[in-house]
C-alpha cells in the first residue's frame, strides 16, 4: 500500500504515453458509441460550493469537446453531504418508494462501494481499462479499488487526500515568543501533547484571578484515521483483510498509547473538540491547530472571531504528526467514482469520461480548487502543478496551493495507507469515530465541572486517567468493535 509519487513526465512524453495507451489498451477495438446517438450519463456526487463549480465546469468542457465527438453527454448532480449521497444510493438500490433511479456514476468511499458491490450493482471497470492505462495511476489507488471478490476493479480513483496539520501562526507566534515553544515539537504526537499542556498552562496563567481557565491547543478531525494510522505507525494493522476475511488486531499496549495521546489530553483540556469541524474551533479561538484532510485547507479561517471582536490570523501548513519512533504512515483517503452495472454503451461511456476527468491537466485543475490530490503518477509534483496553473492562468487560493505543495514535497518520505474493504466495514469505522471521542467529551465536561468547583485539575482528572479507567474503556471498545464487525 506504499505510495511513492514520481516526478512528472515531460510534456512530449506524456502525449506519447497517452497515444500509446489509446493504441494498446485492452479496450481497443470498435467503440460502442455513436455521436449521432449520444449516451446520456448521470453523475451523483457530494461536491458543494467551489468544488461543485469546478466539477461542473469540467463536465461542461467535456460535453463540448470529447463528449460531443464521441457521443457522451454527462450531467452532474450534488446530493448534498456524503451521508446524503450514501442514503440516496441505498434507497435507489433497495427500490425505496420515491427513490430516484440509480445514477450511471456516483462518488463513493470504499466501504460504501463494497456494500453496493455485494449487492451486484457495480460494473467491472477492468473490462474497459488496459494494463498500460492502469499503470498511469498511483498503484495504491488502483489497489484500493479492487474490492470485488475476484480482485477486479470497481472503484475508479478520481481525487484523493491525506492529512496535514494546520496552525494559527499568529497566536502561535505570541505563545512561542513568550514560552520558547518550538515547531519542531509538533512533528510527533507526543510533542503535540506536551506543547498543548504548555499552552494550556500559559493561557491559564494569563488570568491569574481565574484559575483553571486554560485553553486547548489542538484537535483533530476523523478519529477513525487516528486509530487506523496510529496502529499502523506502531506496526499493527488494525483490520487485516486476506482472502476476503478480516482479522481484527487490538493489542492492549498499542491502544493504550493511542488512548494516552488523545483521551488523556482531551480530559485535561489540552485538546478540544467543540464545533462540527476543528477548523470551526480555530475560527472561534477555541484551539490553535488541528489535524485534518488536505481538502479542509480551504476552510481554515482568515480570522478569529470572539465575542469581543475579530482579528486576522496567518497560517502554517505542517505535516500531520506521527507517534514518536513510529513508521511514517499517513492516511490515504478520498472517494472515487463507481459505475453502475448496466449495458456496454453506458459503462464504456462512463469510463471514457472518468479517464478524461483524471487526465493530469484536468485532475490538477480540479485539485487546485478542491484541495484534492491528483491520481496519476505523472501529476503528483510541484512542477506539474505550477505548469498547469501557469498554462491555464488559474487563480489558486494560497492555503490550497501551500497544502498541495507541502504534500507533494514530502510524499517521497511518506507511505500512504488505507485498509482493505470488508463486510461491516462502515459499522466498524463508526466505532472508531465515536467510541473514544464521545467518552472523552463527556468525561472532560465532568472534569471541567469539578475544576469549576475549585478542585485542582490533576485531582479532578485522576479518576478518568487511571489504569482502571483505561482497562474499562479498552474492554468496552473491543466489545463494541467486535460487535460492529459481526464477531
Amino acid at each position: 500500500m506504499n505510495m511513492k509519487l514520481t516526478g512528472h513526465l515531460r510534456r512530449g512524453g506524456s502525449l506519447l504515453c497517452l497515444v500509446l495507451a489509446l493504441i494498446l489498451t485492452g479496450c481497443a477495438g470498435k467503440s460502442p458509441l455513436d455521436p449521432k446517438d449520444p449516451v446520456s450519463l448521470t453523475v451523483w456526487h457530494y461536491y458543494n460550493g467551489s468544488q461543485q463549480a469546478a466539477f461542473d465546469a469540467l463536465v461542461e468542457e467535456f460535453n463540448d469537446s470529447v463528449g460531443r465527438e464521441r457521443g457522451i453527454y454527462v450531467q452532474g448532480y450534488s446530493q448534498g453531504s456524503v451521508s446524503d449521497l450514501e442514503s440516496a444510493v441505498r434507497d435507489a438500490i433497495g427500490g425505496k418508494v420515491g427513490a430516484e433511479a440509480m445514477p450511471d456514476i456516483f462518488s463513493s468511499y470504499a466501504d460504501t462501494a463494497y456494500e453496493v458491490e455485494q449487492a451486484g450493482a457495480l460494473a467491472d471497470l477492468s473490462a474497459y481499462l488496459g494494463g498500460e492505462e492502469l499503470e498511469q495511476y498511483v498503484d495504491s489507488y488502483i489497489e484500493e479499488g479492487r474490492i470485488a471478490s475476484d480482485g477486479t476493479l470497481r472503484i475508479f480513483p478520481t481525487a484523493k487526500s491525506t492529512e496535514i496539520m494546520m496552525l494559527n501562526k499568529t497566536d502561535w507566534d505570541a505563545f512561542s515568543d513568550a514560552t520558547g515553544a518550538s515547531l519542531d515539537a509538533l512533528v510527533t504526537i507526543e510533542g503535540v501533547v506536551e506543547t498543548a499542556k504548555a499552552y494550556y498552562e500559559w493561557t491559564d496563567g494569563l488570568t491569574p484571578g481565574v484559575p483553571g481557565d486554560g485553553k486547548a491547543f489542538y484537535g483533530r478531525d476523523a478519529m477513525a484515521n487516528y486509530f487506523i494510522i496510529g496502529m499502523q505507525q506502531q506496526g499493527v494493522e488494525l483490520f487485516r483483510v486476506e482472502g476476503g476475511e478480516m482479522t481484527l488486531n487490538v493489542p492492549e499496549d498499542a491502544l493504550r498509547r493511542l488512548w494516552e495521546n488523545y483521551y488523556v489530553p482531551m480530559v485535561k483540556g489540552y485538546f478540544g473538540a467543540y464545533g462540527s469541524f476543528r477548523s470551526d474551533d480555530v475560527k472561534t479561538g477555541e484551539i490553535l491547530a488541528y489535524t485534518g484532510s488536505t481538502a479542509s485547507a480551504m476552510y481554515f479561517p482568515d480570522q478569529v472571531e470572539l465575542d469581543s471582536g475579530a482579528y486576522p490570523i496567518d497560517y502554517l501548513v505542517l505535516p500531520a504528526p506521527i507517534l514518536d519512533g513510529g513508521q511514517n504512515y499517513a492516511v490515504q483517503q478520498g472517494a472515487g467514482m463507481v459505475v453502475s452495472k448496466s449495458d456496454e454503451r453506458h459503462e464504456y461511456a462512463a469510463v471514457e469520461f472518468l479517464k478524461w476527468f483524471t487526465q493530469t491537466e484536468n485532475n490538477l485543475r480540479f485539485g487546485c480548487v478542491s484541495g484534492y490530490l491528483p491520481v496519476r503518477k505523472d501529476a503528483g509534483s510541484v512542477q506539474e502543478l505550477d505548469k498547469v496553473i501557469e498554462e491555464q492562468g488559474l487563480t489558486v487560493a494560497p492555503k490550497t496551493y501551500d497544502c498541495l505543495t507541502a504534500v507533494f514535497e514530502r510524499m517521497g518520505e511518506t507511505s500512504l495507507y488505507t485498509n482493505k474493504s470488508f463486510r461491516n466495514g462502515s459499522a466498524a469505522r463508526k466505532v472508531l469515530e465515536y467510541h473514544l471521542a464521545d467518552q472523552a467529551a463527556a468525561d472532560r465536561a465532568a472534569v471541567a465541572a469539578a475544576a469549576a468547583r475549585g478542585e485542582a485539575l490533576e485531582d479532578a482528572a485522576a479518576p478518568y486517567v487511571s489504569d482502571a479507567a483505561f482497562e474499562s474503556w479498552y474492554t468496552g471498545f473491543c466489545e463494541a468493535l467486535r460487535a460492529a464487525c459481526g464477531r
